[in-house]
């Protein structure tokens, strides 16, 4: 091979490797763009008393009813609605004016001009996050991104509207503007990724999904709050939508039923928190399903504004699925937009009969579910209210029913299709075929959206945890009352949860969990022990094994670690924690084959001999045994968060002293003390120790 020829291979080479390079970042490129977004915490509060996923499931699993008359409301607002306005609604259990506006650090005459949907937005976001396992307090400066979905601000025309003048002030504008729905999320959580308040009308809360998944994608956001909020709290826009023939007159969603005749408002707010899957994968995050993908559309000319456009809804399904990848005929599940409108129903139904609605080779059907039935159309949260019934269905493995149904719309015609409405419950068990939801929102404004979801992945099996002679219960608050309610809240679930291990909630509780100034720390052997603990406790006492109280202000103590010298030993020593504690055992292994490697004797063996094969009468072997111990227990307390701000050793404990601080490697401190015992073994015996007394007062 000539020198030219040399060269012009080098030269190949070179640009094989860089073409190589570029098509690797091409890939990853495009993997980013669809990757699965992870659904990884849920806060809710829907009409029924369904304020968290657990209750919303039972609601829906019971095929329960949440519309209640509209009276109690009106008095609560000070308003005579008159004889014109709809007499039923799907509406919140919950008092609408109670709000903890000193948990959020927010001023009571701030909080008097606050929309309660600013309110509910903050309450959700909270329980949202400790749903997912990230105390909200360690997000302040990250790149996590606020969509929320709002359309409506009724309480500025229902309260503030009709404060006096000289009482209105700069909070009457700040507490009602849809934009800081958002932001105050944002600015109260310390969030600095993008923030955004979202009216599309009825679709608002699924476009924000959208936009927050592309936000994820596109690496904007590292984290992600997104869903919507709705309060009804006006008659005045009750009486509006009651003109445009849209609201049923009986009161109920009749969703797909001959007698539909429109639909009955709902209130309520959704929350869910996203990652992208590896984030989450890498975190080790409860999942509760995957986004695949999304898409958002208008109807364009349709033959009225606010009328529904059947090509558009097909084009969205299409680019829904397009976008996450995903066969239409592998859909077993759509949680409709399900209006309950003569014209609304029969258009959706057609859209997804050309799309997702020829029959399958397999005989596999397509279900159709409509939420609205349950709550009535919570508008600016109703996407999101419908995507996390869709969600608790594939986690559940069971699509609950749609209410108020009796008879097919005679203009729908699913005859020989794939599509079967969930007149009864329908069993949806994981099996070896991937399950697959979508989940629709069309917006008066003519806005629409689809979500693509897909099962959680198969949880790999986790190692058991340890079993403690005794657990560790840890609760915080930021009054006494609020404390004593979080204690009877745990000692009811855990009740009602047999099966969660004491182990865990305990790790939970403490790593999970923002810790605020009045805490309670119980220390039980036995789930009856944590039980009647916790209901003393929640009677503002303090039980026995427990103690309560105020955390000090300022910064938190600092800690040094002290390591001792010889004398404190004792056979038997460390077996407990070895065989409760994995990080104690793991860094005991470590020492023991370091010494092994330098002394040639086993240390697991040592600690694990009884009294009379016992060596630790030796000095040579004694040193090295509570050296591994030192360093065991410092790896236990730094495993639990405990972090020295110094540390300081006598004699032998100088040398464990030295390794944690990370002035001796393992090797080298073993070398130390190993040798350091052995030459004290020589000498041992030909001196003397004295040991005075001394008092703590001054010497005279």
């Amino acid at each position: 091979m000539t020198d030219r020829e040399g060269q012009l291979l080098e030269r190949l080479r070179e640009v094989t490797l860089a073409l190589r390079k570029t098509l690797n970042e091409r890939d990853t490129l495009e993997l980013e763009k669809t990757e699965p977004i992870a659904i990884v915490g849920i806060g809710c509060r829907f009409p029924g008393g369904a304020g968290t996923p657990e209750a919303f499931w039972e609601l829906l699993d019971d095929g329960r009813d949440a519309i209640r008359p509209l009276e109690e409301r009106w008095a609560l607002v000070g308003v005579d609605p008159g004889d014109d306005v709809p007499r039923w609604a799907g509406l919140l259990t919950e008092a609408i004016d109670g709000f903890d506006a000193a948990f959020f650090g927010i001023a009571p005459r701030e909080a008097r001009s606050l929309d309660p949907q600013h309110r509910l937005l903050l309450e959700v976001a909270w329980e949202g996050f400790e749903d997912a396992g990230i105390p909200p307090r360690s997000l302040v400066g990250s790149r996590t991104g606020v969509f929320v979905g709002v359309c409506a601000t009724e309480y500025l025309h229902a309260a503030v509207a009709h404060q006096p003048r000289e009482e209105r002030d700069a909070y009457s504008t700040t507490g009602n503007m849809l934009s800081i729905a958002a932001g105050r999320l944002s600015y109260t959580l310390g969030l600095q990724g993008p923030c955004l308040t979202v009216d599309t009308a009825c679709s608002s809360s699924l476009v924000a999904i959208h936009l927050a998944c592309r936000s994820l994608r596109a690496r904007e956001s590292d984290l992600a709050l997104a869903g919507g909020v709705n309060m009804l709290l006006s008659p005045d826009t009750m009486r509006a939508l009651a003109r445009t023939q849209a609201l049923s007159p009986n009161g109920r969603c009749q969703t797909f039923d001959a007698s539909a005749n429109g639909f009955v408002r709902g209130e309520g707010c959704g929350l869910i928190v996203l990652k992208r899957l590896s984030d989450a994968r890498r975190d080790g995050d409860r999942i509760w399903a995957l986004i695949r993908g999304s898409a958002i559309n208008q109807d364009g000319r349709s033959t009225g504004l606010t009328a529904p456009n059947v090509l558009a809804q097909g084009a969205l399904l299409r680019e829904a699925l397009r976008n996450a990848g995903v066969e239409a005929e592998a859909i077993g599940y759509i949680e409709t937009h399900g209006a309950a409108t003569s014209l609304g129903d029969p258009i959706e139904i057609e859209a997804l009969r050309a799309v997702v609605g020829p029959a399958r080779a397999d005989g596999a059907r397509c279900v159709l579910g409509a939420v609205k039935t349950n709550l009535g159309h919570l508008e600016g949260a109703a996407g999101v209210a419908g995507l996390i019934k869709a969600t608790l269905s594939l986690h559940h493995e069971r699509i609950p029913r749609n209410l108020n149904f009796r008879t097919l719309n005679p203009r729908i015609r699913i005859e020989g299709t794939a599509l079967e409405l969930a007149t009864e419950p329908v069993p949806w068990p994981r099996t070896g075929r991937t399950r697959f939801a979508g989940v629709s929102s069309f917006g008066m404004s003519g806005t629409n959206a689809h979500v693509v979801l897909e099962e959680a992945p198969a949880v790999e099996p986790e190692a058991a945890a340890p079993e403690r002679a005794a657990e560790l219960f840890v609760l915080s608050a930021k009054s006494v009352a609020a404390l004593d309610a979080q204690a009877a809240r745990l000692r009811d679930h855990l009740e009602k949860h047999v099966e969660l291990g004491l182990g865990d909630v305990a790790f939970s509780l403490a790593t999970t969990r923002s810790a605020m100034e009045h805490r309670l720390a119980v220390a039980a052997s036995s789930r009856e022990a944590l039980r009647g603990a916790l209901s003393a406790a929640a009677q503002g006492h303090t039980p026995p094994g427990a103690v309560r109280g105020r955390a000090s202000g300022g910064s938190a103590p600092k800690v040094v670690f002290v390591f001792p010298g010889q004398g404190s030993q004792w056979v038997g020593m460390g077996r407990k924690l070895m065989a409760e504690e994995p990080v104690f055992r793991a860094a005991l292994e470590g020492c023991d084959r370091a010494i092994e490697a330098e002394a040639g004797w086993s240390l697991l063996g040592e600690l694990s001999a009884d009294e009379a094969a016992s060596q630790l009468g030796r000095i040579d072997v004694v040193q090295p045994v509570l050296f591994a111990m030192e360093v065991a227990l410092s790896a236990l307390w730094r495993s639990w968060g405990v972090e020295p701000e110094a540390v300081v050793g006598h004699s032998m404990g100088e040398v464990a002293a030295a390794h944690v601080a990370g002035a001796l490697s393992l090797e080298d401190a073993v070398a130390i003390i190993c040798r350091r015992s052995r030459l004290l073994r020589r000498i041992s015996g030909q001196g003397e120790m004295a040991l005075v007394e001394l008092c703590s007062s001054p010497w005279k």
